[in-house]
């Protein structure tokens, strides 16, 4: 079986939340693995062509959702460029992050509390 690929979306102000978040695919028992499109420049876009290549090429998405995601133009681009290519969304909530911190481009996507199960069932349902 191919390993899944899985597009973490993330507000850069979260990146070090999103390394230990993918530090999960680390397990070599674990079959899929995870990608982004973490930049330290404006999204320009020749990012927005490269970030929608690297979307399409995945199973699914996994949306980071804190309180820094509905003022995260990147994240925001990404999730509704994820929606464009059909792919499927989860959400997960980390930082303390609740409901109240989803972002109106989530609106039909489940969220829930990161743990190891609701990460792998998602995963397993691609």
């Amino acid at each position: 079986m191919a390993a899944k690929r899985v597009f973490i979306a993330f507000a850069k102000e979260d990146e070090q939340t999103k390394i230990l978040f993918c530090g999960q695919a680390k397990n070599a028992t674990v079959p899929y693995e995870f990608t982004d499109m973490s930049v330290k420049e404006p999204y320009d876009e020749k990012w927005k062509s490269h970030c929608r290549t690297r979307i399409k090429g995945c199973d699914g998405m996994i949306v980071l959702v804190s309180k820094n995601t509905k003022k995260a133009d990147g994240e925001l681009w990404e999730i509704k460029c994820g929606k464009e290519e059909g792919l499927r969304m989860r959400g997960i909530y980390i930082g303390g992050a609740s409901s109240t911190d989803k972002p109106a481009e989530m609106y039909g996507t489940l969220c829930e509390e990161w743990t190891w199960d609701n990460v792998k069932k998602f995963i397993e349902s691609l």
